[in-house]
């Protein structure tokens, strides 16, 4: 794990969330299984195999050395394992409460201290950056699999006039709602717990849009899998954008390279034109572009 000691040594005091060393993009020989991540003002340290004590001490001691250098503030950091016995132990200080980190200016809610989903996915800071420049005044705009409804904050942000955030998830809305009360966002929004695949009538009746994002899991049986749920997603996209309208499609399956995409979309909705792939954050540069994650632009003729 000498790779992420040195990233250790050599990081900078962070001011918003971000990933500070990514050892799955395979760039690291030996870290494939490690990331370290800051959601200000802790650290997160998250492994998908398990880690033994040796190298939790080790890993605790550089990260104090290096605390000690950047600050006087007291360093907080959580570890969280992913492999076998998944597990999630808060390694030294504290996680405030609420604990609010900021990317871009725009204010976010986390939690580390449950669950494999944060709160905030930081590889999608450069997807989150894309709608803030794309958004023009007035739009209307579709977030599917809204989660914690990021991009919502960003388009309204950026001048939108209205955004409907679905998911499946009520709990993952009453996050999303408390994000645009902390950005001071008090109209525009709308959150329907709802499965999107049962509610393409009451979504296309409230259209059309400017823009529709779509950020569905790879893999959650019961909501989606995307193998074979993205097509008919992508069927439905004609339908609920304006003429000149945009889709953001998001794929976060390294199995699944860039050309599923795109032929899932080519052949269910050849109305609309690819536009661009969306770089992934410096951060998350991987040895593998087409295991990496996957965002791509379309226009609606």
């Amino acid at each position: 794990m000498q790779a992420l000691l040195d990233a250790i040594a050599t990081m900078a005091f962070p001011l918003g969330a971000q990933r500070v060393f990514h050892g799955r993009g395979g760039l690291y020989p030996g870290c494939e299984h490690l990331a370290l991540d800051a959601f200000p003002p802790a650290l997160l340290l998250t492994s998908f195999q398990p880690l033994d004590e040796a190298a939790l001490a080790a890993v605790g001691e550089a990260l104090a050395a290096r605390w000690r250098e950047l600050t006087d503030e007291p360093l907080s950091w959580v570890y969280q394992c992913r492999g076998h016995g998944a597990a999630t132990r808060l390694m030294a200080g504290a996680l405030p409460e609420p604990h609010v980190v900021t990317e871009a200016g725009a204010r976010y809610l986390v939690h580390l201290l449950r669950g494999q989903n944060h709160g905030l996915f930081l590889d999608m800071a450069e997807g989150r950056r894309w709608v803030r420049e794309r958004v023009q005044r007035g739009d209307r705009v579709l977030n599917l699999f809204a989660y914690s409804c990021a991009f919502s904050v960003v388009a309204l942000q950026a001048g939108a006039s209205e955004v409907v955030n679905v998911d499946m998830a009520a709990g993952a809305l009453a996050t999303g709602r408390a994000n645009h009360e902390l950005n001071g966002l008090q109209a525009g929004a709308r959150f329907l717990a709802h499965d999107i695949f049962s509610s393409w009538g009451k979504l296309t009746r409230g259209g059309p849009y400017d823009l529709v994002i779509c950020d569905p899991p790879s893999f959650q049986k019961g909501s989606f899998v995307a193998t074979k749920d993205y097509a008919r997603l992508a069927r439905r996209l004609p339908a609920l954008l304006a003429p000149g309208g945009q889709a953001l499609l998001c794929l976060n399956a390294p199995e699944l390279g860039l050309a599923f995409l795109r032929e899932a979309v080519e052949s269910n909705a050849p109305g609309l034109a690819f536009v661009e792939r969306v770089a992934n954050p410096a951060a998350f540069q991987d040895a593998s572009p087409e295991r990496s994650l996957k965002v791509l632009a379309y226009r609606r003729d």
